[in-house]
């Protein structure tokens, strides 16, 4: 898949798209998760429940492009790039609030 943008061809800019995009969800969704629930649901915990969902979106997604549209394709490469988006950004997630650097929440 090539963006065509004027005379600038980008090779694989969708799954770019798709990998930076559930990168930042991941990332936010995680710390959305904590401030939800005060802190409650350790990091690990949370990061793992947004994994999952980010993940079963993603395929979720592909399954009903494939099954309801017509215009539209359903590829195993968005899902592949959306899976390590979601991993990457729980990677820097649990990089950035390690033990040496842990989460703070005060309420």
């Amino acid at each position: 898949m090539h963006l065509k943008t004027g005379k600038i061809h980008v090779p694989y800019a969708d799954k770019i798209t798709h990998f930076v995009f559930y990168s930042g969800f991941a990332f936010l969704g995680s710390l959305c998760l904590r401030e939800r629930t005060r802190g409650n649901v350790p990091l690990g915990r949370a990061t793992l429940m947004v994994l999952v969902t980010a993940i079963c979106y993603g395929i979720l997604i592909e399954l009903l492009q494939y099954l309801f549209t017509t215009d539209r394709m359903a590829e195993m490469g968005d899902v592949l790039a959306n899976s390590l988006g979601a991993l990457t950004g729980i990677g820097l997630i649990r990089w950035l609030f390690s033990k040496e650097k842990p989460l703070k929440w005060k309420f």
